[in-house]
C-alpha cells in the first residue's frame, strides 16, 4: 500500500481543524488594538469578526474576501483538502456572495511526508471547489512542522445584497442548516476512540457545502447571516448579537446534532478548543439550570465546516425551513430567537 493510503494525518497535528485556530478571548481584543479601516469602500471589515470581508469596486459590483486554513482535521488526504475548501468557501457564501476563484496555502512538512501526499490534498480540494463552479488557480507553499492546508478565496456580491452578521432584528427566529457535534467526534478519531464509527458521518457534514443553504436563504429576507465553525454555535451566535445590538435565545433540544458526540462528551472526549469557547462565553451566555455541563460543550463545540446560521423574519421562518429541507438541507431547524438587547447576549433554555 502506498502512503497515501496509510498515512493518519490526524497525528501529525498537536490540534484538528478549526479547534487549532486562536480563542476569541484572545482575538476580539487583538481586533479592537487594529487601526480603523477608513476606506469608505470597506462594506466589512474585521470591527464585527464577521466571516469575510467585502470590499466595493461599483455600485453594483463588491469583492467578498476571505482565507482559513488549518491542520490536518481527518486522516485521509484527500478528505483533509475537501474538507479545508468547503469550510473556506463557507465565508463566502455566508456572506450572500458567489465565489470566484481561490489560492492554495500549504504548510507541509516534506521530510516527514511523500509529495504524493500533498498531491491528494490538493486533488481533495479541486474537486471541492469544482463543485462549487470555480477554480483553484495558484497558491504557496512552505515546509512547517505539521501539515496545513486552506484556501484563500475570492468572491462577488451585489453592495445591496450582500448577508452579514450584524442585521439581526428583535422578534427574527434563528435557523441552523447543520448538526454540530462536528469538533467532538474528529477529536474522538485522532484519539482513537470513535467507538461508534462516527467520523464518516462528520466528514460528510463537513465536506458538504453551504452552496445549496445558501441559494435557497437568498430567496427569502435574511436579516443576519454567519457560518458556524471555530468559535461553535454560540460563539457565533454571541458575535452576531453583539454586532447587531440584539439578545437571543437558543432552545437546546431543538438544535441538530450529531449523536455519537454526545456519548463521546459523557466520556469526557471534547477540543481544547470547545474548552476555551466554553471559558471565553461565560461572560456573555446565561445558562438555564437545567443545562448539563455536558450541553453547554455541545453549544460550543469548535466547528469545521459547519453549518450556516440565519436570522429570519418569524413570518417567514417556518417557510424558509421548509424550503431549505426541500432543497436538500435536510438538518435545517429553528434553534431560537431575537430578542431586544437587556443586558446578556444569549440565553439558553432547555425547549422553546
Amino acid at each position: 500500500m502506498s502512503e497515501v493510503d496509510t498515512v493518519r494525518l490526524t497525528q501529525l497535528a498537536k490540534r484538528a481543524g478549526c479547534a487549532a485556530k486562536q480563542p476569541p478571548g484572545y482575538l476580539l481584543p487583538l481586533l479592537g488594538k487594529l487601526p480603523v479601516v477608513i476606506d469608505p469602500n470597506v462594506l466589512v471589515g474585521s470591527s464585527t469578526a464577521d466571516d469575510a470581508a467585502i470590499y466595493k469596486l461599483t455600485d453594483d459590483l463588491a469583492l467578498v474576501l476571505t482565507t482559513d486554513f488549518f491542520t490536518p482535521i481527518v486522516d485521509r488526504p484527500y478528505d483533509f483538502g475537501a474538507v479545508a475548501a468547503a469550510n473556506a468557501l463557507s465565508d463566502v457564501y455566508a456572506m450572500g456572495g458567489k465565489p470566484l476563484t481561490a489560492l492554495n496555502l500549504v504548510g507541509f512538512p516534506d521530510q516527514k511526508l511523500g509529495v504524493e501526499v500533498l498531491a491528494e490534498i490538493l486533488r481533495g480540494a479541486a474537486d471541492k471547489a469544482a463543485e462549487a463552479g470555480i477554480s483553484i488557480v495558484g497558491g504557496h507553499t512552505i515546509k512547517s512542522e505539521e501539515p496545513i492546508f486552506g484556501l484563500c478565496v475570492v468572491g462577488t456580491v451585489h453592495p445591496q445584497k450582500a448577508l452579514t452578521n450584524s442585521g439581526a432584528r428583535q422578534g427574527d427566529l434563528l435557523i441552523l442548516t447543520k448538526p454540530i457535534g462536528l469538533g467532538i467526534i474528529t477529536t474522538a478519531a485522532k484519539n482513537g476512540e470513535d467507538s461508534l464509527g462516527a467520523i464518516q458521518e462528520a466528514i460528510g457534514v463537513m465536506t458538504t457545502l453551504n452552496r445549496v443553504a445558501a441559494e435557497v436563504l437568498g430567496q427569502f429576507d435574511v436579516h443576519a447571516l454567519t457560518d458556524v465553525t471555530g468559535f461553535g454555535l454560540l460563539g457565533h451566535l454571541r458575535n452576531m448579537t453583539a454586532a447587531s445590538s440584539v439578545s437571543a435565545t437558543i432552545w437546546a433540544d431543538a438544535v441538530p446534532v450529531l449523536p455519537a458526540s454526545r456519548e463521546y462528551l459523557k466520556a469526557g472526549i471534547a477540543p481544547g478548543g470547545t474548552h476555551a469557547n466554553l471559558r471565553f462565553l461565560v461572560d456573555w451566555v446565561a445558562f438555564d439550570p437545567g443545562i448539563t455541563k455536558e450541553q453547554q460543550l455541545l453549544l460550543c463545540d469548535a466547528q469545521t465546516s459547519g453549518g450556516l446560521l440565519a436570522s429570519v423574519p418569524a413570518s417567514l421562518a417556518e417557510e424558509t425551513v421548509a424550503a431549505l429541507r426541500r432543497a436538500g438541507v435536510g438538518a435545517a431547524t429553528l434553534v431560537g430567537e431575537i430578542s431586544k438587547a437587556d443586558g446578556t447576549a444569549i440565553r439558553v433554555l432547555p425547549t422553546r
